[in-house]
């Protein structure tokens, strides 16, 4: 389950990811990123693409992969802790240069690069999420020693068959 927010339960910051069952023990490699850039690195920075809420992460990768591969190819939900809130920075809408590199699309070099030098800055970063804009993603640059966040738990996904429906 989420863990409640403070006022209604003691839970701290925590984040979720999505990832195939046979990426489970490496979901945290940044690989995927290293290998062909995201919307906030460019190719060669392990950046880790995580969201503040299990539902943001389910979109996150269906707007990639479509429903189809989440309900017919295993996945697995990861939901870390971020031992130090203190270390997580906020960019808010109003931080971002442009408005279009928070809306749906390919990115460009300028969103990345100032991904990076946020990636650079900043041990965790969170930003609004572009595929469901009034949520949150959280990103991070993979160390050489992971540190920083532990894993509460990593639990098999299964997509609400309704989002995959028979044809007609």
């Amino acid at each position: 389950m989420t863990p409640l927010p403070p006022p209604l339960g003691a839970g701290g910051l925590v984040a979720w990811r999505l990832d195939q069952a046979r990426f489970a023990a490496s979901w945290d490699s940044g690989e995927g990123a290293y290998q062909v850039g995201g919307r906030w690195n460019s190719r060669g920075v392990r950046a880790v693409y995580c969201s503040l809420d299990p539902s943001t992460a389910i979109l996150e990768v269906a707007v990639h992969k479509g429903f189809r591969a989440l309900d017919t190819v295993p996945h697995v939900m990861t939901c870390l802790a971020i031992e130090d809130p203190d270390s997580v920075h906020v960019v808010m809408p109003g931080d971002v240069p442009n408005p279009n590199w928070l809306r749906p699309g390919i990115p460009g070099a300028g969103q990345q690069a100032f991904g990076d030098a946020l990636l650079a800055r900043h041990r965790f970063v969170v930003i609004p999420s572009a595929v469901s804009t009034r949520s949150w993603n959280l990103i991070f640059a993979r160390p050489a020693a992971p540190s920083g966040y532990s894993v509460l738990e990593q639990e098999t996904f299964a997509l609400d068959t309704r989002l995959h429906p028979p044809q007609r």
